[in-house]
């Protein structure tokens, strides 16, 4: 009897455990979804896990008021309200595979190609090469994110964490030098400050920002008005 009591009691603690398990996924889920309803929505459809996932990241970053979705496939897509999307990044393959549904929505299909050479690219849409270095695809997407959503155009209000002043006048002089290319010793030298100095700000700044990359930084700063991609 005694052992039966005792066995009561381990399927207790297991069923009540894998219970509270589920209730706290469920939560999990369901605050990211009270997080993430009416914010405009991206959608990725790429085969390449990895890439569509290094690519979210970098739409996060340079557009944090949007939600993206990543997709393997085109039924996938289909299968989950596909005109609920702002714009999908989609694979030239699945866009060759699939072209009516895309040629319709041309305005918001941005095509992920592995080729600068436009003799390559789909003419009717417009591409984005994947294939470069991160500072250059940060560039082209900041540049994407500038023409069609300028000074927040088409988009929701930044809520006002993500707008808001974070690092003082000094630091955003030094930062703006930074994303343009400038050493250490340059930006002592255009800003009139000791080379410590410089290092000191630069490690202030990515502290402050929670940043370890220029690339991170350059969107950020490009973002926030503090400097011209034209000059990145």
């Amino acid at each position: 009897m005694q052992n039966y009591n005792f066995f009561q009691k381990i399927f207790f603690f297991f069923y009540f455990f894998e219970g509270m398990a589920s209730l706290f996924a469920f939560l999990s889920y369901l605050c990211t979804m009270i997080h993430t309803e009416g914010r405009p929505k991206i959608a990725i459809i790429d085969p390449n896990t990895l890439a569509a996932m290094g690519l979210k990241q970098m739409l996060l970053n340079v557009m944090p008021i949007m939600s993206v979705d990543t997709y393997g496939s085109f039924m996938e897509l289909e299968a989950n309200q596909p005109d609920q999307y702002f714009h999908y990044f989609v694979s030239m393959a699945i866009v060759l595979e699939n072209k009516p549904f895309f040629l319709e929505r041309r305005r918001k299909t941005i095509v992920l190609t592995l080729s600068l050479d436009t003799m390559s690219q789909l003419s009717d849409f417009h591409c984005l090469c994947i294939n470069v270095p991160e500072q250059q695809l940060v560039r082209s997407l900041l540049m994407l994110e500038q023409h069609a959503h300028g000074k927040g155009q088409h988009l929701p209000k930044m809520p006002a964490i993500l707008s808001q002043k974070i690092l003082s006048d000094r630091e955003i002089e030094v930062m703006s030098l930074i994303v343009q290319g400038f050493i250490n010793k340059e930006i002592a030298e255009k800003l009139n400050i000791g080379l410590a100095t410089v290092i000191t700000h630069r490690k202030n700044i990515m502290d402050k920002l929670g940043m370890k990359s220029v690339s991170a930084l350059t969107i950020y700063a490009v973002m926030h008005g503090y400097v011209d991609i034209n000059k990145i």
